[in-house]
């Protein structure tokens, strides 16, 4: 399939682009169907499946109970029945109510079996963030399904990576995960028309730099383009890259460029303590160390809740101004006033617990 990179392209928004992979795949194979509570309501996740049950019937399109374990089992079920289900839970938290499901039998079925047998399931989950959802809607588990052997675990930060990654993630024989951060669903950008995949366990070079590498997943990849793009005040070239996925992990990519730059900083949208800033830390060590100038920085939430109140949530998840600072730090030889500076400006003017001025809430 050609790259998307040589085909034309439009600007398309990351939910419109989710929608398009999900019509695209089902019109080319009969056994894709989507499944999810509220996947034909009139909200259709976030816009992301609207119009699916009108185009393809109600037995491609289903909405199911409040049960996420029944639901992931019907999915896991399908798949073995020799269909490709996309299941939505509209929230990443939910996914804790179908463990068993998801970790013991589809992650499982294929070794268990001898590879007789796959389950070609993808499971779209959703990140909520800020508007007050608090400690059980807001978290971002993406380390704890990489850390589980048979699942693929994909965290499109772009509207053509989501389209090009949830296409992949279809067509896929393993069951894979897919991972999206509410507030990228209204970030637009060019996406070709026509089908095509994103190789998983691929990284992108979002922002060619040659004084720091700055590996990030998920929504941390428009966080660091940001705090990049102010710290070009001061003469810093960030290198940004958008990992793409959390399994497989691709550290090949980030040595690359730390034997480049000499200075890493891991952005994740997850937890401190074992989490995947850790473990991407560890591999570039591991093979790396001796390229390294500086010691490693991770850049991560706290290892405490998720606060549902704005005014805690301002001190609690890294914005662009605070990364900006870390990163003139870890570089080094830059006059204070100026890093002062330079962090002043890339302090959002915006609430902080919401990704823009029209944002309606979570649901």
């Amino acid at each position: 399939m050609q790259a998307p990179e040589s085909r034309p392209t439009r600007r398309l928004r990351y939910d419109d682009a989710v929608r398009e992979a999900l019509v695209q795949c089902m019109e080319s194979d009969p056994g894709v169907i989507v499944l999810g509570e509220g996947v034909p309501d009139p909200r259709a996740i976030f816009g992301t499946t609207r119009g699916l049950r009108e185009r393809f019937g109600a037995k491609r399109v289903l909405d199911t109970p409040l049960s996420e374990a029944a639901m992931t089992g019907l999915g896991v079920g399908a798949a073995l029945a020799g269909l490709r289900p996309v299941l939505v839970h509209q929230r990443v938290d939910f996914a804790l109510l179908a463990m068993d499901q998801l970790v013991n039998n589809a992650a499982k079925w294929h070794y268990m079996f001898g590879g007789q047998q796959s389950v070609p399931l993808v499971v779209r989950l959703v990140v909520g963030r800020g508007w007050g959802q608090g400690p059980q809607h807001s978290q971002s588990l993406q380390a704890l399904f990489a850390h589980v052997p048979g699942l693929r675990v994909v965290l499109p930060a772009s509207p053509s990576d989501a389209k090009g990654l949830l296409t992949a993630a279809i067509r896929d024989p393993n069951p894979v995960l897919m991972i999206e951060h509410r507030w990228l669903h209204a970030l637009e950008d060019e996406v070709a028309p026509a089908p095509f995949t994103t190789p998983l366990g691929e990284a992108r070079i979002a922002r060619p730099g040659r004084d720091v590498t700055v590996a990030a997943f998920s929504y941390m990849v428009v966080e660091a383009l940001e705090a990049a793009r102010h710290l070009e005040a001061l003469g810093i070239q960030a290198e940004v890259i958008d990992l793409r996925c959390a399994s497989p992990l691709d550290a090949d990519t980030v040595v690359a460029s730390v034997r480049r730059t000499r200075r890493l900083a891991v952005l994740d949208t997850g937890w401190r303590h074992c989490g995947l800033a850790g473990e991407l830390v560890a591999r570039v060590c591991e093979t790396a160390l001796d390229a390294l100038a500086t010691p490693p920085l991770r850049i991560t939430l706290p290892d405490a809740y998720v606060p549902a109140s704005p005014q805690l949530a301002a001190d609690y998840y890294p914005t662009p101004d605070r990364i900006a600072g870390a990163l003139a730090e870890l570089v080094g030889g830059r006059d204070e006033a100026a890093v002062n500076a330079t962090v002043e400006r890339a302090r959002r003017r915006t609430p902080l617990d919401v990704p823009y001025t029209s944002f309606t809430g979570p649901f």
